[in-house]
């Protein structure tokens, strides 16, 4: 019988797969990735990976340097090494790696080429550019990516959905308020409102223009805004769009400049160093509306608001990208409870050095704990004192509850009583961000208005920012590693909502990373320290979707598609972190010694490499589904490191259960 090679590497793998687990093994692995990881760690005590998003954010970052003709041409250069070099077969841009083809972030990645200098005649510009217009043209990309060609003159506003910078003066209650949108909308849309009534042209002095990336001109087009819309409610929304147009300009001119003056009200309050909402497409709206109201670039708001990008981007020897934000603090709450993991047990990894440079990271995470600013959370709960964290170095307005628990979990972990005061003003803050459901949202309560993801300019679909699996999950963690018995009513209420929201196949979804091996294992780790039965139906129905989605190789794999509609925990190959996530979602569980948690202790012990790190060029995460997808670059290296000390600490244990959270 013929075996061709692929066939023999991937027999080769299953056969290693099923070899029993060497303890040596382990404890070499372990011991490299300690090593690895703990000189990732800043002296203050924090780490932070690169956060890789798509080619949207490294495009949008070059047109506003032409928009605003602030032209580093060194700097743009390697941008466009980068976009050169993520551009797929296909001849556009996708979302993540290996993805298909997706037209705005491809108009866009092409926009910005051509503003680098790059011939249309270029055989990858003309590969982009066909891809394009075989996939209807730049004028049916998205909203942002026609808002963005609006800036440049290159199609109409009226090619944009009526959004009134007025929604800025709707009080909570009304239906378009900006109160009822999730954080990033919000932060999104106060300065983008006020650009959108002022409706600038960017400067673009080197006149570049993309009319060859549209099927018929501009002009003629007639139908921007179309389906397929989601509901019966989008096409009464449609009407109501079109419907509003003739009356705008009706508007009185002093309630006009009064909702201009509401959105620079919102804004500048929450404008610091880590910039507005500390996200690039906010941050660049508010450069590009300082600039419409004539602010010079020297005044101390636009300098802080354009250092607060700068801050973002990624500066390599050949190729600079800009991420969407960054991650301080849930990288240095995940990388500490790995290293905490790996310095437990009977047989620790350097306990009292590992300690001391965890009491440093605590000492840092305190200092950043957000004790005295009432962010927007408050509209809906304003009698809850503040103290969660924030995801980036500094966001005040808006902490998220699952960098909180996350943080939570590992001051507990480190130092009790050191940290109590820390721990429990952050206890105190995600008990009262409960939402009515029993689930937590990331960053707001009862933020579900579905109906408003029916919009014309939600054709993202990531309007809102309602409860979540993953995110309600964490928080049932960490309450139940403090363990107070006053808080199992907050704990049984949400464990009811993710008995609900477990999938029919037994995992659940993912909704911040990749995906329903993401989600299952964080509601694995809850059900386990929330003292829910190994026997319960709802556990064993998620160990039996996740012993059989794990690969022959012994690994696991989950696509970025299986958001888009591909089966839940599929891949074309096994991952790193994926493979961590489903060892550590069974152990947690009791499956320690199981077959499937051996064979994925052997696949991570087999793909680390010679610097104690492992590889990976998948995408972890998503920001929004279906549209906007996330590469943390730390994860592949702090969850394999958590998953095979939990491995090696859970085979010492008296107990053999998994006595914390996470």
């Amino acid at each position: 019988m013929l075996i061709y090679p692929d066939e023999k590497e991937d027999r080769v793998s299953e056969t290693l797969s099923h070899k029993p687990v060497d303890a040596e093994n382990v404890n070499r692995a372990i011991e490299g990735a300690h090593a690895a990881l703990g000189n990732r760690q800043k002296d203050d005590g924090h780490w932070v990976f690169e956060l890789e998003a798509d080619a949207t954010i490294p495009a949008e970052y070059v047109l506003l340097e032409h928009y605003l003709d602030r032209i580093d041409q060194e700097k743009q250069d390697k941008i466009g090494v980068y976009l050169r070099r993520i551009q797929g077969e296909h001849g556009g841009w996708p979302l993540y790696f290996g993805g298909g083809f997706d037209l705005s972030a491809s108009v866009k990645a092409y926009f910005a080429l051509k503003a680098i200098g790059d011939s249309i005649d270029a055989p990858h510009m003309r590969r982009a550019r066909e891809a394009i217009l075989d996939h209807g043209g730049a004028a049916r990309s998205n909203v942002f990516t026609r808002i963005q060609l609006a800036l440049y003159g290159e199609v109409p506003w009226d090619a944009t959905p009526v959004m009134p910078v007025e929604l800025m003066l709707l009080p909570r209650k009304a239906f378009f308020s900006v109160w009822n949108m999730s954080y990033w909308s919000r932060c999104v849309l106060a300065p983008m409102l006020a650009v959108g009534a002022m409706k600038p042209i960017a400067v673009n002095p080197r006149g570049i223009h993309v009319q060859e990336l549209f099927v018929k001109p501009p002009e003629q087009v007639k139908d921007w805004i179309r389906g397929p819309y989601r509901s019966i409610w989008g096409r009464a929304f449609k009407h109501l769009d079109t419907a509003l147009r003739p009356v705008l300009p009706l508007i009185p001119s002093r309630i006009h400049e009064k909702a201009i003056k509401a959105a620079i009200s919102f804004i500048e309050p929450r404008l610091s160093r880590g910039g507005l909402g500390a996200i690039y497409p906010a941050m660049a709206n508010v450069v590009m509306m300082y600039r419409a109201l004539g602010v010079p670039d020297s005044d101390p708001r636009v300098v802080t608001a354009w250092e607060s990008i700068q801050d973002l981007l990624v500066q390599k020897e050949d190729e600079i990208y800009c991420q969407p934000c960054v991650s301080p603090v849930w990288d240095t709450g995940l990388s500490g409870l790995a290293m905490m993991e790996a310095a437990s047990g009977a047989h620790p990894t350097k306990r009292d050095e590992t300690i001391a440079k965890l009491k440093k990271s605590a000492e840092w995470l305190r200092d950043r704990q957000i004790l005295d600013v009432k962010g927007d959370w408050a509209v809906n709960t304003p009698n809850l004192r503040p103290g969660g964290w924030a995801f980036q170095y500094e966001n005040d307005y808006y902490p998220d509850v699952d960098d909180t628990a996350v943080v939570g979990m590992l001051l507990h972990r480190v130092d009790p009583e050191e940290n109590r005061e820390a721990i429990e003003r952050a206890r105190e803050w995600i008990i009262g961000m409960q939402s009515t459901n029993g689930g937590w949202g990331a960053f707001d309560i009862d933020n579900d208005l579905e109906m408003l993801n029916h919009i014309p300019f939600s054709d993202h679909g990531a309007l809102l920012d309602p409860p979540t699996a993953d995110v309600s999950a964490r928080c049932i963690s960490f309450l139940c590693q403090l363990g107070h018995p006053e808080d199992r009513p907050v704990i049984d209420k949400a464990l009811d909502y993710l008995r609900k929201e477990q999938e029919k196949e037994g995992c659940w979804f993912g909704r911040w990373g990749t995906n329903y091996i993401y989600g299952t294992w964080s509601v694995l780790c809850a059900l386990n320290i929330a003292g829910i039965s190994y026997d319960d139906p709802m556990v064993k129905r998620a160990v039996t979707w996740l012993e059989d989605v794990q690969r022959a190789d012994g690994g696991w794999g989950e696509d970025c598609a299986t958001y888009e509609g591909a089966p839940p925990g599929t891949y074309k190959e096994s991952l790193p972190s994926q493979t961590a996530w489903a060892v550590l979602a069974l152990m947690a569980v009791g499956r320690r010694n199981s077959e499937a948690v051996k064979r994925g202790i052997n696949f991570l012990t087999s793909k680390q490499d010679d610097n104690g790190e492992w590889q990976e060029d998948a995408y972890n995460a998503v920001g929004f589904p279906k549209v906007f997808y996330l590469r943390y670059h730390g994860y592949k290296q702090f969850f394999p490191l958590q998953a095979l000390s939990r491995y090696r600490n859970l085979g010492t244990s008296n107990t053999g259960r998994v006595e914390y959270g996470f």
